[in-house]
């Protein structure tokens, strides 16, 4: 096939899905073919941090914007957001017509996005399909899109596993490791001297990584009440260690806009301890969570991407319920005395020690290299277009 004819387009509405699909998106630019990358939900959101910058810094040629985040006054913005999405990109696609739509995760922008394709006949690629988080909506969002998707990229075996249970085609599922693990490895960081000078806040001496998320599963808690648990805890452990903290905001979801209002309120007159940002892009990110004491919240990267540094995590609450948990994670409700707790188990010595010992369940040798292959091989092959048989595993 000619490679001008075979085109994949690529999604991405967050920050953290981008920095994982950076090695992906560079070397699609390099391979035989034709990227169409798409930036939509917080990127073009200057209350997110406007990281659309962080991938035109990159150089990573921007095929389209596309604004959703319209209805965030709206009683139910995330219903909005989705129903909008699936129109816009639905006209997007329609006009384009890829050979091919590569989308990660489970978040409700995506789950949209995946909608809008499959409705107009483009064949999904989907990246980490088959994890379990059942303290959160991105729970059913994924597995819908696995049900939708052609090709799959699941990021450790249980969720390779699942896929297969779940009646995915084994020859369509590919185990080629986890895309935060192979960042985590390849990208280069910078060191606490570094990063302090980079930041203006002083990371040489002990820091927690702090990342907290509403839950946004079927009967969530109250992320507000949650919060203050956290900051309660947070506020004890500084005055018991002098722990200072470096916090990274909340995301598009339903109630992460009241949390970053109670960041920056908290924060305020504390700046001596503790540093509040938007976003602090992938390389930044990682060279912070190489240097933490100890990372603390409800983000998918505190058990995901923390066991291939080793580095001590205090997982809160149900965001990330049904992920695996390494030797690493500490993984407490969202109660004021709990998360003490465990901080402070997680800055002995001890469990230090043990958590350097842990083996990341998610190494691959080249998952973003081996996902283009794969890619290469596959789009515009009229099979992907083809009804999905469904594979009894029993």
């Amino acid at each position: 096939m000619d490679k001008v004819t075979r085109t994949i387009a690529v999604i991405t509405g967050s920050r953290a899905e981008y920095g994982l699909l950076r090695p992906v998106i560079k070397k699609l630019l390099a391979s035989s073919l034709q990227l169409k990358l798409v930036v939509t939900g917080s990127h073009l959101s200057t209350s997110y941090g406007n990281t659309v910058k962080e991938i035109e810094a990159d150089g990573i040629p921007i095929a389209k914007k596309i604004d959703i985040l319209k209805f965030q006054d709206q009683p139910n913005p995330v219903l909005s957001t989705v129903a909008y999405t699936i129109q816009v990109f639905g006209k997007w696609f329609a006009e384009e017509n890829p050979d091919c739509a590569l989308v990660l995760g489970d978040r409700y922008e995506i789950f949209a996005v995946s909608q809008a394709a499959a409705m107009c006949g483009i064949p999904i690629a989907h990246i980490s399909g088959g994890d379990i988080t059942l303290g959160a909506s991105d729970e059913y969002y994924r597995h819908c899109i696995t049900k939708m998707a052609s090709l799959h990229f699941p990021s450790c075996k249980d969720s390779y596993d699942r896929l297969l249970r779940m009646g995915e085609q084994p020859e369509r599922v590919f185990l080629v490791g986890g895309l935060g693990d192979e960042n985590i490895r390849n990208l280069p960081k910078m060191n606490a001297e570094e990063l302090s000078v980079n930041l203006s806040f002083d990371l040489t001496k002990p820091f927690g990584l702090v990342t907290f998320h509403p839950e946004t599963g079927f009967g969530h808690a109250d992320p507000l009440l949650q919060l203050r648990s956290l900051l309660d805890a947070m506020e004890e452990a500084h005055t018991k260690t002098e722990l200072r903290y470096r916090i990274t905001k909340s995301n598009a979801d339903q109630g992460g806009h009241e949390i970053n209002k109670v960041w920056d309120e908290w924060s305020g007159d504390k700046r001596d301890w503790v540093l509040t940002v938007t976003s602090l892009g992938v390389t930044r990110y990682l060279s912070a969570m190489s240097c933490a004491a100890v990372v603390i919240g409800n983000s998918s990267s505190g058990v995901v991407e923390t066991p291939t540094f080793g580095v001590p995590t205090v997982n809160i609450g149900n965001r990330q319920k049904g992920r695996i948990l390494c030797e690493n994670v500490l993984s407490v409700p969202a109660k004021k005395h709990d998360i003490l707790s465990a901080i402070t188990t997680s800055l002995t010595p001890s469990f230090s020690l043990k958590a350097h010992q842990t083996v990341s369940p998610y190494y691959g040798e080249d998952p973003s290299g081996s996902m283009v292959k794969i890619l290469e091989t596959w789009v515009g092959d009229p099979r992907l277009k083809e009804p999905k048989a469904f594979f009894d595993c029993i």
